[in-house]
């Protein structure tokens, strides 16, 4: 039987999620011999009055990671915390400012195989929240609705020959996503949506693509 779920963009909503963040005992990583990076799981009216998170493709002109899906966020720079990088970066990527009360929490940190350590923000963007691509960095905006990522084919794991860890796919529509995004993605999915705060996804593999 599917399971189906229903997320309206409402004030009760987002206390929710800000309740299960705070109660959420996220891991931090050392990040010992790694960059450290923030990424944003910013969630947005998607139009209809659902709550939708933005999703982007970066532009195939990047130096890294060039075409590939991803969440809003970049390098932490020195003297910031991970919710002032990740507030930058949505105003650089996709033009969108907000301020620290936007931001309901953290995800548990996630090292990456191209050398960063990732802390995920949670963000509310609110009523009337205007967005843009920044051309220079992202090639498209893509907003998933939440009751999409419920669906018995996802997530997935597979297995492949260049790691004895498990490769995460998380899909949406006729489209899907492999770690590292697709570790957030699920996290989020299983902390904030389905109320679970003890998964873990600091083991789950990246597809080679991403390893660079």
């Amino acid at each position: 039987m599917k399971e189906t779920m229903d997320f309206p963009y409402t004030d009760d909503l987002r206390g929710r999620f800000a309740d299960r963040l705070a109660n959420f005992e996220r891991q931090e990583h050392d990040g010992e011999g790694l960059k450290h990076a923030a990424v944003t799981m910013t969630l947005i009216d998607d139009g209809t009055g659902q709550t939708a998170f933005v999703l982007t493709r970066r532009t195939p002109r990047l130096s890294s990671h060039a075409g590939q899906k991803a969440l809003p966020g970049g390098r932490i720079d020195t003297g910031e915390t991970a919710i002032e990088a990740g507030l930058r970066e949505l105003s650089e990527e996709i033009n969108m400012h907000l301020g620290s009360d936007a931001v309901l929490g953290l995800l548990d940190d996630y090292p990456t195989r191209s050398g960063y350590v990732i802390t995920p923000v949670v963000i509310w963007a609110g009523a009337g929240a205007e967005m843009s691509p920044n051309p220079d960095e992202v090639a498209k905006i893509m907003p998933i609705t939440l009751s999409d990522l419920i669906r018995p084919d996802s997530p997935e794991f597979e297995r492949i020959p260049e790691s004895e860890r498990l490769v995460l796919k998380i899909r949406f529509g006729d489209d899907h996503v492999h770690a590292p995004t697709a570790a957030v993605i699920h996290q989020f999915i299983e902390v904030l949506m389905r109320g679970r705060n003890n998964i873990r996804v600091d083991h789950v593999e990246q597809a080679v693509f991403a390893w660079r």
